[in-house]
């Protein structure tokens, strides 16, 4: 099955262009980072810079390993159910699950790696950008040299070979255990409660802490990524919520948002691998910049030089909530990119029923709409709890907080989603619709 795995990305690298791109992203996110922890163990570095830079490496970098499990997770996912006609294929054909499993495992394996290897020279020159961003703040002393070694190297295969297995793994045994679902529903549902309580226990440290403890931000940011996680492990049924309020107004504008409310209806599960990272990238993006923002205005409030440590927090939030958003924001594209291009044979299946164009076109808007809506909700009822959990202890009423930053976020999700739902359904459409139809799987 390992030569199979081989051929089938070698004859269709388009379908493991997504998962190559997680890879490869992921990889370089976490060899950048925890190439930190192989500047801080230079010997002759000062305490002050080996904190600085361990720090940094250990928050981003553990920030890093859940982000690549979670991105590569909703590429293969995504990967794997479109496939369901050739697994199904191979298993006629005497193909048994475990040979099935080894197979689409393997070719996870061969991508993980060439993504990794990608990505080493980029996440060398990464590393010796933060370094310089470390060196410009003063916070880490200008005769401390980049390295790249060990820990970085390691980290970036080790991480990103355990997420594509595993990942993999349990894609694959979906498809061909089709027995389960009631227990991967329990599996789902302990794992959301868990980071729901989880959230909960980090915000309610907040309140544990001094207000001027330099640590406040941490549990405070921590709860709302937990928060997070948490509604997007439940928004495929919160998106089924939504669509209950709003369907039925929807559904009276026209064929095009009827196919839409019964399309999302049916995908709700499907979607949950773009609403993830929709649902994180709300979130962090909300909680840290707005808590960021109260510190700013305490800090400046007091008349105080900030501290070594001030610096160091607001570095740090800032660099976290930039990878954090902008890996997340690609991957919603990635996604939706990969979700939306293999509809090519609905599309066409809808086209030859009736529908025109235009109408396939708006549903695939308007199931990016009901997508943002929901997405862009969550992440922001997870941020604004981090927010409150905060401002409640380090401020006694916290300044009035603009709603532009905020309207940013939003539009910025909104623009990936929308934008890439509807590019991609362009580029699908120009396919005659009998030749979609009759394409193969």
């Amino acid at each position: 099955m390992l030569g199979l795995a081989l051929r089938s990305v070698r004859q269709r690298p388009g379908r493991f262009a997504g998962t190559l791109f997680a890879a490869f992203l992921g990889a370089g996110v976490s060899m950048a980072f925890n190439s930190l922890h192989d500047t801080a163990g230079v010997s002759g570095i000062d305490d002050t810079s080996a904190e600085t830079l361990t720090t940094s490496g250990g928050i981003v970098g553990g920030y890093g390993t859940v982000l690549v499990f979670l991105a590569i997770a909703s590429t293969l996912t995504v990967n794997v159910r479109q496939r369901g006609d050739e697994i199904e294929l191979l298993r006629r054909t005497g193909a048994t699950p475990g040979q099935i499993r080894r197979m689409v495992v393997g070719e996870a394996v061969v991508v993980a790696l060439v993504g990794t290897a990608l990505a080493v020279w980029p996440a060398m020159l990464g590393g010796q950008a933060l370094l310089g961003a470390f060196h410009d703040t003063g916070q880490v002393a200008r005769s401390v040299d980049h390295a790249f070694g060990a820990v970085a190297l390691s980290t970036g295969f080790g991480v990103t070979l355990i997420a594509a297995v595993g990942a993999a793994y349990l894609s694959v045994r979906r498809a061909t255990r089709g027995a389960a679902p009631a227990a991967r529903g329990r599996l789902r549902t302990a794992g959301g409660v868990l980071a729901l309580v989880a959230g909960a226990g980090s915000l309610a440290t907040t309140f544990a802490m001094d207000a001027t403890e330099p640590m406040l931000m941490a549990p405070a940011v921590y709860g709302a990524v937990l928060l997070s996680v948490g509604f997007a492990t439940f928004s495929p049924a919160l998106l089924r919520g939504v669509l209950g309020v709003i369907g039925r107004l929807l559904g009276k504008f026209g064929g095009g948002s009827y196919l839409a409310v019964q399309n999302t209806r049916e995908r709700a599960a499907e979607l949950a691998g773009v609403l993830v990272p929709l649902v994180l990238f709300t979130g962090v993006a909300t909680a840290t910049l707005y808590i960021q923002r109260v510190e700013s205005h305490v800090l400046d409030a007091s008349g105080l030089a900030r501290s070594v440590e001030d610096k160091n927090a607001e570095t740090l939030n800032l660099i976290v909530v930039g990878v954090i958003v902008a890996f997340a924001c690609l991957m919603v594209i990635n996604s939706l990119y990969a979700a939306t291009s293999y509809r090519g044979r609905e599309f066409g299946g809808q086209r030859l029923a009736g529908a025109t164009r235009g109408q396939v076109e708006r549903m695939v808007l308007i199931e990016g709409l009901m997508l943002t809506v929901t997405g862009v909700g969550l992440g922001t009822l997870a941020g604004l709890t981090g927010l409150a959990a905060f401002t409640s202890v380090r401020t006694e009423t916290g300044p009035a907080q603009s709603p532009l930053l905020w309207l940013g976020i939003a539009a910025t999700a909104a623009t990936a989603v929308l934008l890439t739902s509807w590019a991609t359904a362009r580029r699908t459409l120009r396919v005659p619709a009998v030749a979609a139809v009759t394409a193969a799987a």
